[in-house]
This record gives structure tokens, C-alpha cells and sequence, in this order.
């Protein structure tokens, strides 16, 4: 009885699997409305005037603030005060960015005088994308911030534990969340007419987001109040210091881990946004819907596999070298996008394409996020895993921006654009070959810092080969 007295919440596997599913549903939420807009490029153009350009600097917004040093304050912010007051502060501005985004793009404002005013600069951009950007910002720094915070809480819940595989379902919930926004998107957006009915659903979806994080803090407090007799978490946030930010930004691995991630990352979220219309290009013009319905089996992929890569990793490592078969995997997918699909209009090879790309998609980020605690000081690791977000946030909020712009330029005095707008068709067929090389570009450079990684790792002995589970 004494024994049962003495264990810990986190002992429990119903009680930390129970704090994963929590901290998950806000992930899940937060990736859904990352993507809400994706599937509806088309109709963004039709309905509110958002070109490709247009569209990739709302798309670059998500991370603005994050670029400017918001990441690095959020990361102080995480290991001096918590992953309790931390995950509610992020959960409560994604839910207010949401709020933003979906007023800036309803009928409503755009006939107010604020409309007006945002109209009178910038004439390039319409009112509702640059209401819906400053939401988006909003919402991005919530939304990174949480990937952060709640990185962290799964290594405060599952340290000596399952982590990779905790790690790696709650990447799978979240990417799910992707999956389900593909495929209900496009049909709340046609059963109501107008682009603003999945966002305003999404938007909704943030404030049970929120509802969620909040019965986890109980139990994390819960936790803490255990941990307290043997110097828990808070103690150890108590002895934080600006000056360990140094220490990161000295470590060599820190930067050769950070620079693989914006390197496969761009590859990858980037290509989420524009990767239904640039289907509906290299497949004669399909519909959105059909787009989607292609698409969404990307983060299904993902999903499937990334618990059995945690499991694996936990039992039996090979870390880096699962970071070299993504980075594979991914050029692959792209060349094979820009190349060969337009060629041979298969819709089996697009969606062969999509669920390896999904795979690649699980290989790198499984192995990714649990090597960090094994480089960097748990005392710090919130500030880590914030500091690598915050590398990753500038590819991330660029890429998109150039992705736009290429296709864009590319594309302007096509006869078949031209012709498309003209006759107001339902896409416009943009010409998708050099944005999906630059995607494979990025890919090759992840994989020689992969190989680079490996080789660090065999010199220095991080243990990224070793599994998480000691024996």
C-alpha cells in the first residue's frame, strides 16, 4: 500500500497517456486551422482576390513575429515560468488570432471603415488578407509556442519512459488534424458558399483547444505537487539563467540540429500550403475537392507510421540514420511532383507520392525532437526546443512568400492563365516545376547536415544512435 501511496501521476500509464491525449487535441486543433485555408486557394482567389503572392505572404504572416524574437522570449518564457501558464498563454492567443482571421475575411468587414482604411496602403493586398495576417501572426506565435511547450511537458511526463513514442503519437494526433482539414475544408466551404464557414468551425475548434490544455494543467499541477519533495520542475525552472541561453547558441550539434530542421521543414510546411493547387496544375485541372481528397492522405502517412518509429527508437535507436532515409525520401517525392507526375497524369502516382512523402514526413521528426534532450541540458531545453522553432519560423516564414512569388512570375503571361482568369474557371493553372525543385533543393541540403549529424554523433557519443529505453 505504501508502494502505491508513494508512485508518481506520471507512474501511471492511464494518467500520462491521459495527459498526452489532452495536450494533444490542442495540437490537433492548431494544425487544423494552420491548413483550413490550404485546400481553398482556389476559392480564396475567386472569393476575396488572394493571387498565389497574395496568398504566400498571408501564408509567411504565421511566422513574422516568431522571426523577430518572439520564439526566444516564448523559450524564457517556458522554462521560467512553466508548461502550465505557458501552454494556457499559447492556447489563449491561437484561439485569439483565430477570432482575428475569421472577422478579417467575413462579408461583414469588408464593408467596414477599418476595411477601408487597410485598403488606402499597400493596394496590392486586399483589407481581409491583411486583417487575416495580423490574426495569422497572432495565432502563429500561440502556435509555436504550444509545439514547445507541450515538447516539453511530454519530456517532463514520459522522461525514463516511452518519450519517443509519446512524442511521435502526438506528432500523429496533430498531423490527423491535418488529414481531417483536407477533407472537411473544401465541403464546408461548398455546402455554405463562402470561404468563411471553415474557418469560423476551426475557430471554434481552438477554444476546446484551450478547454483541453486546461484540465491537463490540473493534472500537471498534481504532478508537480510530487515532484516538489524531489526536485521537480519548478525547482529546476527556479535555476534558469539568460546566460544559458549562451550556452545553446555555442553548442555546434544545437546548430547543426537547427539547420537540418528549417532545411526539411521548408520542404515540407510550405508545400502544405500550396500543395492541393499545385495537384490540381499537374493533374488537367481536377477539382479542389479532388485535390484534396489526394492531399490529405499525406499526413496519414505520417500518422500511421510515427508511433511505430517512436517504439523503435525507444527500443532500439538508429536516430540520425532515420533522419537521413526522411531527407531521402523527400527529394524523391518532389523531383518525382515536378517531373514525372505531369508527365504521366496518374492520380495512383500522386497519391503513392503523398503517402511517401507523409513517411518521410514521420522518419525525420520521430528521430528529431527526442535527440534534443539527449544534447541539450534539461534545464534549458525549453529555450532549446524554442531556439531550433525559432530557426526553423525563418525558413518557414519565407519560403512560402518566395514559393508564391515564383509562381507568380513564372506563370503571369502564360496564355492558359490568362485564359483561365479570363473565363473565371474554378483554378488557375500555374506552372509548379521550379517551386517543387527549390522543395527538393531544401531536401538535399538536410540530408548532407543528416550525414554531417551521424558523423558528429559517432565522434562525440550523444547517444542518437542508442535507444531511449535503457535496458
Amino acid at each position: 500500500m505504501t508502494e502505491f501511496i508513494q508512485r508518481k501521476l506520471n507512474d501511471s500509464p492511464a494518467m500520462r497517456w491521459t495527459a498526452l491525449v489532452l495536450v494533444a487535441s490542442m495540437m490537433f486543433f492548431g494544425y487544423m486551422f494552420v491548413d483550413v485555408m490550404s485546400p481553398i486557394q482556389a476559392l480564396m482567389e475567386s472569393q476575396r482576390g488572394w493571387t498565389p503572392d497574395i496568398f504566400g505572404t498571408y501564408a509567411a504572416s504565421e511566422y513574422i513575429l516568431n522571426v523577430c524574437g518572439f520564439l526566444i522570449i516564448a523559450g524564457v518564457i517556458l522554462d521560467k515560468m512553466g508548461v502550465r501558464f505557458t501552454g494556457e498563454l499559447s492556447a489563449s492567443m491561437m484561439f485569439a488570432g483565430a477570432v482575428i482571421k475569421y472577422i478579417g475575411i467575413t462579408e461583414w468587414f469588408q464593408t467596414t471603415a477599418f476595411a477601408d482604411w487597410l485598403n488606402t496602403w499597400w493596394v496590392s493586398m486586399p483589407a481581409s488578407a491583411k486583417m487575416a495576417s495580423l490574426g495569422f501572426m497572432l495565432f502563429g506565435c500561440g502556435c509555436e509556442m504550444a509545439g514547445t511547450t507541450v515538447s516539453k511537458a511530454i519530456a517532463k511526463w514520459f522522461k525514463g519512459k516511452e518519450m519517443a513514442l509519446a512524442m511521435g503519437l502526438e506528432m500523429a494526433i496533430a498531423r490527423v488534424g491535418v488529414f481531417a482539414i483536407f477533407s472537411i475544408s473544401p465541403i464546408i466551404a461548398d455546402k455554405f458558399g463562402t470561404v468563411v464557414a471553415p474557418v469560423a468551425f476551426c475557430t471554434v475548434l481552438l477554444l476546446i483547444g484551450l478547454i483541453t490544455f486546461t484540465v491537463f494543467t490540473f493534472m500537471d499541477k498534481k504532478l508537480d505537487s510530487q515532484l516538489g519533495e524531489d526536485a521537480g520542475e519548478e525547482a529546476s525552472d527556479e535555476e534558469f539563467k539568460f546566460s544559458d541561453l549562451g550556452k545553446i547558441l555555442s553548442s555546434q550539434v544545437f546548430w547543426i540540429v537547427a539547420l537540418l530542421c528549417v532545411l526539411y521543414y521548408s520542404a515540407i510546411f510550405p508545400f502544405q500550403r500550396y500543395g492541393a493547387n499545385m495537384l490540381q496544375c499537374n493533374l488537367d485541372g481536377i477539382t479542389a475537392e479532388a485535390a484534396s481528397n489526394i492531399f490529405r492522405w499525406f499526413p496519414i502517412g505520417a500518422a500511421v507510421i510515427t508511433p511505430f518509429l517512436g517504439n523503435f527508437l525507444d527500443r532500439k535507436g538508429k536516430g540520425a540514420t532515420m533522419l537521413i532515409g526522411g531527407a531521402l525520401l523527400l527529394i524523391c517525392c518532389h523531383l518525382i511532383f515536378a517531373f514525372i507526375l505531369p508527365e504521366t497524369k496518374s492520380a495512383l502516382l500522386a497519391y503513392s507520392t503523398i503517402v511517401l512523402l507523409g513517411i518521410s514526413f514521420a522518419l525525420v521528426p520521430a528521430a528529431l525532437w527526442p535527440s534534443v534532450p539527449k544534447i541539450i541540458d534539461e534545464k534549458v531545453l525549453g529555450s532549446a526546443y524554442c531556439l531550433i522553432f525559432w530557426v526553423q519560423n525563418i525558413g518557414l516564414c519565407f519560403v512560402p512568400k518566395l514559393i508564391g512569388l515564383l509562381l507568380s512570375f513564372l506563370s503571369e503571361d502564360h496564355p492558359a492563365l490568362l485564359a483561365a482568369k479570363l473565363a473565371r474557371s474554378h483554378f488557375p493553372p500555374y506552372d509548379s516545376t521550379v517551386p517543387l525543385v527549390v522543395f527538393a533543393g531544401f531536401g538535399i541540403l538536410a540530408l548532407i547536415i543528416a550525414i554531417y549529424l551521424k558523423a558528429v554523433d559517432k565522434k562525440r557519443g550523444y547517444g542518437l544512435e542508442e535507444p531511449n529505453i535503457k535496458s
